[in-house]
């Protein structure tokens, strides 16, 4: 076994064991939102199911996007955590090319690369479906978001948005499903 390849394996084992979802290959080509309006994206969503990742654990999750200033979309997420606590991080997105607007790169940490944010299909004001990609070469990291406008959604929308992400060889097998009930989230809402 080479260097290179003794790296790429801890590197897995690492991520495998932090619940990354880890895909063979590069990152799929897809189509995302067409004709996609910032202006009336922007607002509260919640995050319906997501595949698991290391910076997200837990639950009531959401996101509120906010106009921060020409062609910048300010980002808050929210989550209530297992120990009571909520903790929030704010960013910034951008479109990397404004002939693709729903294409984002979404930055959270100063000096740490900005990532892709790619809104798949929205109709503004029900559901959302978004889409991230980190290319390995070799290896991909697959990011998605199911969100809505409201703590649920219905299992018909449901079901089509997963059919998407399942057509591109996302591990739909591998959603988790966020508590937005009321007994859980109301302290979100103070």
């Amino acid at each position: 076994m080479n260097a290179i390849q003794v790296i790429s394996l801890t590197l897995l084992s690492v991520l495998a064991a932090s619940a990354q979802v880890i895909m063979p290959g590069r990152c799929p080509q897809t189509g995302v939102q067409e004709d996609f309006d910032t202006a009336r994206y922007l607002g509260k969503w919640f995050d319906i199911q997501r595949l698991p990742h290391t910076f997200q654990k837990g639950e009531c999750c959401t996101a509120t996007y906010s106009l921060q200033s020409p062609g910048v979309v300010g980002v808050l997420n929210s989550e209530l955590l297992s120990d009571g606590t909520i903790s929030s991080i704010n960013g910034s997105a951008t479109a990397k090319d404004p002939s693709e607007p729903a294409k984002l790169q979404v930055s959270f940490f100063e000096y740490a690369p900005p990532a892709p944010y790619w809104v798949l299909s929205t109709d503004y004001e029900n559901y959302s479906l978004v889409y991230s990609c980190t290319d390995l070469g070799v290896l991909h990291f697959d990011f998605a978001w199911i969100m809505s406008r409201e703590p649920t959604l219905s299992e018909e929308t449901l079901g089509e948005l997963q059919g998407i992400l399942s057509s591109m060889g996302v591990s739909v097998h591998k959603l988790l499903t966020t508590d937005q009930s009321e007994a859980t989230c109301s302290s979100m809402s103070l």
